[in-house]
């Protein structure tokens, strides 16, 4: 016998199933990741059209059977629709959707992550940040969340808490000047470690509400890129097509110059 429950959360993917059907992924707060089809969510009158698809947020009613979930009704937050006025902006916003939907498992806490995921959306959403920025403190605070965050408060050899300015991918975190002779590693500012111990340690309702130079900037992009490449092995379609829209962008620019 089916069971109806309430779930907040957000919907990560969408897949057209036979002719009128959907089958989504949402990552809600009570019971991490879950699957669930929804009947008749492509036909264009049905009210579950718009709730079915990725970035939307709030409550969703679903059946519970022995093998899956069916939704039935959903009640839409947010939509994030802001999104769609930066096209960069939203291949930002689906690779944390890819992100979330890559780490996060059902049956499990995930709150943090939903939030998280949340927070970051809205930050890509304002024009108070750059999106590179919010890409790397997403990236380094779900990294944390999973566990799998670097150690920067202290040296990971001797234990000094100063002069902390050698940050080692290799080895997952930060050493002194000292020990930082013995092992692979990049110089890194003061400004850097600041940004490092902020968002590993801030709460996730804080985590947007600092600027950074853009040579801090351009020294966590570095940290994250080879950390990524180090501890994440998996590759994200949404990066991938990114990268190459931002080739197909300069190109073009690169053209227009030479016509002008």
């Amino acid at each position: 016998m089916s069971q109806q429950v309430v779930l907040t959360g957000m919907v990560l993917t969408a897949m057209p199933i036979g002719e009128y059907d959907k089958r989504i992924t949402i990552l809600t707060k009570e019971r991490g990741k879950i699957t669930a089809f929804a009947r008749g969510a492509r036909r264009p009158n049905s009210q579950l059209l718009a709730a079915t698809n990725p970035f939307s947020f709030g409550e969703f009613e679903l059946f519970e059977g022995k093998t899956a979930y069916n939704l039935s009704k959903a009640s839409i937050h947010n939509y994030f629709r802001d999104l769609t006025m930066d096209l960069e902006a939203v291949y930002y916003g689906f690779y944390f959707l890819e992100f979330a939907e890559y780490f996060c498992q059902e049956n499990n806490d995930e709150k943090d992550m939903l939030k998280l995921l949340y927070q970051s959306l809205r930050a890509l959403e304002s024009s108070a940040y750059k999106n590179q920025l919010v890409k790397i403190v997403f990236e380094l605070k779900a990294l944390t969340v999973n566990g799998e965050g670097p150690d920067v408060f202290s040296c990971m050899h001797c234990h000094k808490t100063e002069n902390l300015n050698i940050f080692s991918v290799k080895r997952g975190g930060t050493f002194c000047s000292t020990c930082g002779k013995l092992v692979p590693g990049m110089l890194i500012s003061e400004s850097t470690r600041y940004a490092l111990q902020y968002i590993v340690s801030s709460s996730i309702e804080r985590l947007y509400s600092f600027r950074l130079s853009d040579e801090v900037l351009v020294e966590l992009t570095q940290i994250m890129k080879e950390y990524m490449d180090q501890y994440v092995h998996h590759r994200f379609k949404s990066m991938e097509i990114l990268k190459q829209q931002k080739e197909l962008w300069a190109m073009s620019t690169r053209e227009n110059s030479a016509e002008s």
